[in-house]
């Protein structure tokens, strides 16, 4: 059906042009009423459009004339309007009137945009509304609710019966709705529950999504936090975004107390979900996360001067069996190191005593030990920067290590476990 036709009657609708208006536009407006089923009436019809050209005398004149609460069909629309249907293939409904008059709206310096203050000053012309009014006489105040500005306004009109606050994007929603509809006030609940009103029951899936939550932000219950206040705070926070629509559920006080009283089984929970899907290490933004501090390089420690080994001893005269070892000039206090056993003579002091062993890098048993050692405290501390790093238990690190004996292929094995966890779907 054509839009200017009445949808009820089947009749064209009645439009009356100003006649001051060029008659150049007078034919375009004709020819286009007519293509959309209306019809150009030479005097006012009792129903129907008046097209006019605002704030001149000719449109003031038609006003003070015909302009009659005994004509409530009877609408003042500026003449643009017949293209503006023509564009939204559909009939403008005059919905922004009171007993038939424009309502006088504000449009707020808060809406900065000139073209979207511009589009949406024509809407409302177009849907009977007039938008020059001035903030004091405005009876709808548009702004952006995106702004503090919004928020002051409300509060400073909310005790106003006369006068409405509302964002710019409730004029397209009520053109949609082809009906005038304010924005309902609602009292503000100072907390607790209302009289009569029973407790909100927790539901298994009331638990299941705290269980989540709280495996999200404190994955391990050693570090902490997990009956503190914050993350609950936190989490009611979120409850204007769709995937957290469920907390509004609960106070955050109640979804605390919930976990403290049911701790025991809601860890349970919380470790099977953390083991399934662990947040992604080193995590920003996480609640009890912080950055790894730096590595200090290891300092190594100077190994003692080895002694010479035994072929690196100094030569000793060859003594025969009857002549005694001469000493080295200038060593008569280490000479009893020197002596040798002589036919039937008890032998010398040294050959009680014990001496180093040596290794094939020249190095002595005790020595070697330290080294082996040092070695397995290196291999002790790598293997818990791995589980850190990657977030797996020490235990788990600790265990492949033992059965591989292979350092880079078990930081290898747990990197690639935790890039699969990561990228697994977390429900």
């Amino acid at each position: 059906m054509p839009p200017f036709q009445d949808p009820t009657s089947g009749l064209a609708l009645k439009f009356f042009i100003q006649k001051d208006l060029p008659e150049t536009l007078q034919a375009e407006l004709c020819e286009t009423i007519a293509s959309l089923g209306g019809r150009v009436e030479i005097k006012v019809p009792r129903a129907g459009f008046i097209l006019i050209n605002p704030n001149t005398p000719e449109e003031e004149r038609l006003r003070l004339c015909w302009m009659s609460p005994d004509r409530p069909e009877r609408y003042f629309v500026p003449y643009t309007f017949v293209d503006a249907c023509k564009v939204a293939n559909m009939l403008l409904k005059q919905i922004f009137l009171e007993e038939g008059v424009p309502i006088p709206m504000h449009i707020h310096s808060s809406i900065a945009n000139p073209n979207a203050r511009s589009a949406l000053s024509q809407r409302i012309i177009h849907s009977g509304g007039d938008p020059t009014a001035s903030t004091s006489s405005a009876r709808v105040i548009l702004a952006d609710p995106n702004t503090d500005v919004f928020k002051h306004l409300v509060q400073t009109y909310q005790s106003d019966p006369n006068k409405y606050i509302e964002s710019y994007l409730w004029v397209k929603k009520s053109i949609e709705r082809g009906f005038l509809v304010y924005t309902p006030l609602v009292y503000k609940n100072p907390g607790g529950r209302r009289a009569g009103e029973d407790r909100v029951q927790f539901t298994d899936e009331d638990e299941h999504n705290l269980a989540k939550w709280i495996a999200f932000t404190i994955p391990r219950k050693e570090t902490g936090g997990r009956t503190g206040n914050v993350i609950y705070k936190q989490l009611c926070e979120k409850k204007d975004e769709p995937e957290y629509a469920w907390v509004q559920r609960h106070s955050w006080q109640s979804w605390r107390e919930r976990y403290k009283k049911h701790a025991a089984r809601l860890d349970q929970r919380i470790a099977a979900i953390v083991a399934e899907a662990q947040p992604a290490p080193n995590a920003k933004g996480q609640y009890g996360y912080v950055r790894q501090a730096e590595e200090k390089p290891k300092r190594r420690r100077k190994k003692k001067a080895s002694s010479p080994s035994d072929d690196e001893q100094p030569s000793s005269p060859v003594a025969g069996p009857s002549s005694p070892v001469q000493p080295r000039q200038g060593d008569d206090e280490d000479e009893s190191e020197w002596a040798v056993r002589v036919g039937d003579e008890p032998p010398p002091v040294w050959a009680g005593k014990k001496r180093k062993t040596r290794s094939n890098h020249g190095e002595s048993d005790e020595e070697v030990a330290k080294r082996a050692k040092q070695s397995a405290r290196d291999d002790e501390q790598e293997l818990t920067d791995i589980a850190k790093e990657f977030q797996f238990t020490r235990d788990e690190v600790s265990a492949y290590y033992v059965a591989s004996r292979d350092m880079d292929k078990t930081r290898a094995r747990f990197k690639k476990m935790r890039e699969l966890l990561a990228t697994s779907d977390f429900d």
